[in-house]
């Protein structure tokens, strides 16, 4: 599919809509549509608008439109022997780059590689007020008043509809392995909490309930030592993979899948129902029957949060907002999106 610049027709329909008064419901692949609270609200498909805009290896930044398909962008990095080091997730075939930053999720090597967020240089969105405006810019050092940019990173399409994105990228590492190790989950927490105050190469860590799954990454001599000090057995890559994806056989599960993030020096959680570590401890995935007010009060004594990734189980799928840090949230959005046709209700029915 060629690339296209649709921008001028997706303003059009949102100022149709503010003038209507009419709510949209912004979309790329629809691949995370089961996130969040369900929208009611005319399409607004971001897919037409689609493409690299500009793209040199030499400088670590691409520019894309929003709804570009991610696997393109991907593709198109790793020809040049570079990657998005947040390693985000598709969950779906239709995945695009405007999905991956609404809904800022990131993969296994988040601890140690950065967010979503971190990634971001600048923006185009259209906002509320009809108007397709620029945030940042395209060099690493911009830094100059409120980032708006990196605001839009996981508010899941309710301020506005991001149409360009600018994105820091890096080299892919040299030497990458994989290893298991056997051990159970307090122990393991106790060792990644020992090794991540040692210079090792470790990108990712999972524990899925029997064994500790490591990645290591990096130059070929660090990983080398790295791997010759762990010991263990080796681990096909592909884990990683099928992880991020949600593609292990502990996502079978039929039971409401929760995520829950925290710090990862927590310990072991006492959650009814089944438990996937990822990030070291800081992100971990729970299949369970219990009831949410059940699952964020063990979260909370910890100082963490829980959302919920299967679609209709709770009314409020993603943590509860305090009062002051909800106002904040209203002041935003009457800002950004005065009359709220931009997915209204999705994350908070509030907001």
């Amino acid at each position: 599919m060629d690339d296209f610049d649709a921008s001028a027709a997706l303003l059009e329909q949102v100022n149709q809509a503010l003038a209507q008064g009419t709510a949209l419901r912004i979309r790329g692949g629809d691949s995370k549509a089961f996130l969040g609270r369900p929208v009611a609200g005319e399409p607004l498909d971001t897919r037409a608008h689609r493409g690299i805009v500009s793209y040199d290896p030499t400088e670590l930044v691409v520019t894309v439109r929003a709804g570009t398909p991610l696997a393109e962008l991907e593709a198109a990095l790793d020809a040049a022997g570079q990657m998005l080091s947040c390693e985000p997730p598709h969950l779906g075939a239709g995945a695009t780059v405007g999905g991956m930053l609404a809904c800022g999720l990131s993969g296994p090597r988040r601890p140690w590689a950065g967010s979503v967020r971190d990634l971001v240089l600048g923006t185009r969105v259209i906002t509320g007020l009809g108007k397709q405006l620029r945030f940042g810019g395209e060099v690493m050092k911009n830094v100059a008043g409120y980032d708006l940019s990196r605001l839009l990173v996981g508010s899941y399409g309710c301020l506005g509809v991001l149409t360009e994105v600018s994105l820091k990228v890096l080299p892919k590492p040299r030497a990458r392995l994989s290893l298991r190790l056997e051990m159970d989950l307090a122990r393991a927490l106790r060792q990644l909490a020992e090794w991540g105050q040692q210079p090792l190469p470790i990108s990712a860590a999972s524990h899925d309930g029997q064994a500790l799954q490591l990645r290591l990454e990096g130059g070929e001599g660090s990983v080398a030592a790295a791997r010759q000090r762990l010991g263990g057995e080796l681990l096909d890559g592909g884990y990683w993979r099928d992880l991020n994806e949600q593609r292990l056989a502990f996502f079978a599960d039929p039971r409401p899948l929760w995520r829950l993030a925290l710090p990862s020096t927590s310990g072991v959680l006492a959650l009814p129902g089944e438990q996937l570590i990822d990030w070291g401890g800081a992100q971990r995935w729970l299949k369970s029957d219990a009831e949410a007010e059940a699952i964020r009060r063990v979260l909370s004594e910890v100082g963490g949060h829980a959302s919920c990734f299967s679609a209709g189980v709770c009314d409020s799928p993603f943590q509860p907002l305090a009062a002051p840090l909800l106002r904040y949230h209203r002041q935003l959005k009457a800002q950004l999106d005065p009359q709220g046709i931009f997915n209204p209700g999705r994350m908070y029915a509030e907001v």
